[in-house]
Order: C-alpha cells, then structure tokens, then sequence
C-alpha cells in the first residue's frame, strides 16, 4: 500500500471516529435531554397531583358543610312544625286553668250533673291539646326545687324540716309543647 493509501485510510478512520463521537455525543444529549423532559414532565405530573388533592379536599369539605346545612334545615324545619301552634296553645293556657278553678268550686257545690258537664268539656280540650302535643308538667309537693324547670313565686318557712329547699306548693301548673316548656311551673319553696 502506498503511503497515500494509508494516509486516505487513516484520514477515514478519524473523519469515522470523528464521525462515531458526534454521534455518541448526539445520542448523550438526546438522552439527556429527554432525561431533563422526563423530570419536567413528572414535575409537571406532581403539581398536577397536588392541585387534584387540593380541588378533592375542597369538594369533600363543602359537601360536608352542604350535609351540615341540609341536616340542620331539616332539623329546624321539624322544631318549627312541632312548636307552630305555641302561640295558640299558650293562648289556651289560661281556658285550661279555669277549667281547673270551676271544678274545684263545682265540687264543693256538690252538683253531680253540672260536674260531669264541666269534666266532659274540661276532658274533651285537654285530649285534644295532648294529640297537639301539649302536655302538662308533672309537679307534686315535696319534689325537689330546679330552677331550671320551676319558676318560684315565693319563699315560706318550710312547715317540716324535710320541705326545706324544696316544692310547699303549686299555684300554676306548667306545660310542655313538644320536649319545649311554653309555661313554667309557678311554685311556693320552703326555706
């Protein structure tokens, strides 16, 4: 081989690995170059992730408050229903309580006939306030005096030591509307 043969071989052989190595290095630069995409990419796909974490967050917070709201309506809504006539009733109140006078003096005229009218009438409002919801609050002497449930009138020495602090009398009967106290008791404490 002649020394130009050789040196157009080895010129080849370096433009080829000249050639290879730009290649090589192309190939370096794509892969790194889709290496830095990938990482945008998932950086991307992260923020992406935590916006959905941070929408589903606030979706499942306003549907609870919205199950709040609906609950509480309908809750308010039923009070509402249940204590609708009090104004009525506590109109009734007083009609109630005269009742309870006329047959207190009824029965000491000892009129059989107009005390069985009056019981019948008496009897006949009362059940139709209890089907209303209406009821009477349960207050017998000698029970224990709350605040919470009586109101007191007054305060008298108690006549038995075992009164002290607690119901001598009734004057007023109170009523309940539902679970709601539309009249408290009105109660004479012994002291």
């Amino acid at each position: 081989m002649s020394s130009e043969n050789k040196e157009e071989i080895l010129h080849e052989n370096e433009e080829n690995k000249a050639q290879d190595v730009q290649q090589v290095d192309a190939e370096v630069n794509n892969e790194a170059a889709a290496a830095v995409e990938i990482e945008d990419d998932e950086d991307e796909l992260a923020k992406y992730k935590a916006d959905l974490e941070k929408e589903k967050d606030k979706f499942l917070r306003l549907f609870a408050e919205f199950e709040n709201y609906k609950r509480r309506t309908s809750k308010e809504r039923v009070e509402l229903f249940k204590t609708a006539g009090q104004e009525v009733m506590q109109a009734m109140l007083p009609v109630l309580d005269d009742f309870d006078r006329a047959m207190t003096e009824i029965q000491k005229a000892k009129d059989k006939n107009l005390q069985k009218g009056v019981e019948l009438i008496s009897n006949k409002l009362r059940e139709t306030l209890k089907a209303k919801g209406l009821k009477q609050m349960e207050v017998k002497i000698g029970d224990a005096f709350d605040a919470d449930l009586h109101e007191a009138i007054t305060q008298i020495p108690a006549p038995k030591d075992s009164l002290k602090g607690k119901i001598v009398d009734v004057i007023e009967s109170g009523y309940q509307l539902g679970e709601k106290i539309i009249r408290y008791p009105k109660v004479v404490v012994g002291q």
